[in-house]
């Protein structure tokens, strides 16, 4: 695809629009596969919907994010972002997350996250069952 973003030019449309909390999804394949946030499953959320709702439940806690590092090497790249957070119980926290994203076609095609999760773990709200 000749007129297909390049990786890196994906990852800065993405950003720019995460920052804001809109206009990220454009750049989001349809069969996206999202891990992260548990990292004892490794199955994967599938599907771009799937990924926007997992993104509306996280808008919530961060308030604001930068990138930090960037490294693309092709269609693969690792994004350090450094997160903002305020967590339902009021504590606030500033992290990074290591972000391992690919590309496809002129989309962004998977991510994979890494993070403290027993911070958030510590600071969320348990689900009713």
């Amino acid at each position: 695809m000749e007129n297909s973003k390049t990786t890196k030019e994906l990852l800065e449309t993405y950003y720019k629009g995460f920052a804001k909390k809109e206009g990220w999804e454009s750049v989001i394949a349809e069969d996206f596969k999202y891990v992260g946030g548990d990292m004892t499953n490794r199955v994967p959320i599938t599907g771009k919907d799937g990924y926007i709702a997992v993104i509306g439940r996280f808008s919530r806690i961060f308030h604001e994010m930068r990138v930090k590092t960037m490294i693309v090497d092709g269609d693969n790249a690792c994004v350090i972002g450094n997160y903002d957070y305020q967590f339902p119980n009021g504590e606030k926290i500033n992290g990074d997350v290591a972000e391992i994203w690919t590309a496809k076609d002129g989309k962004l095609t998977s991510l994979t996250i890494f993070f403290d999760t027993l911070t958030f773990d510590k600071n969320t709200p348990k689900p009713n069952k």
